[in-house]
């Protein structure tokens, strides 16, 4: 092996470990975003599901005092 074989075989395999290195570092980063995203969205998907769920008890609680008796009383005094 000639010395111009030597420094050309060391010049590629920097590079390549280079490219390999910098790869492996926008992999992990893609990696750290795609957990970032997906926390943020389970915390809005929790917020969500309270929203919903406080909203459905506040619809029973209007939907109790549509059909009691006293509330179409009371429509129907109103009427007169």
């Amino acid at each position: 092996m000639t010395g111009t074989t030597m420094v050309v075989l060391i010049v590629f395999i920097s590079v390549g470990f280079g490219v390999i290195f910098d790869m492996y570092k926008k992999h992990l980063e893609f990696k750290e975003r795609t957990l970032n995203h997906n926390s943020k969205i389970d915390e809005s998907n929790i917020t969500l599901k309270n929203q919903v769920n406080s909203l459905e008890e506040r619809i029973k609680v209007l939907e109790k005092i549509v059909t009691d008796e006293g509330y179409s009383v009371q429509q129907e005094i109103n009427k007169l």
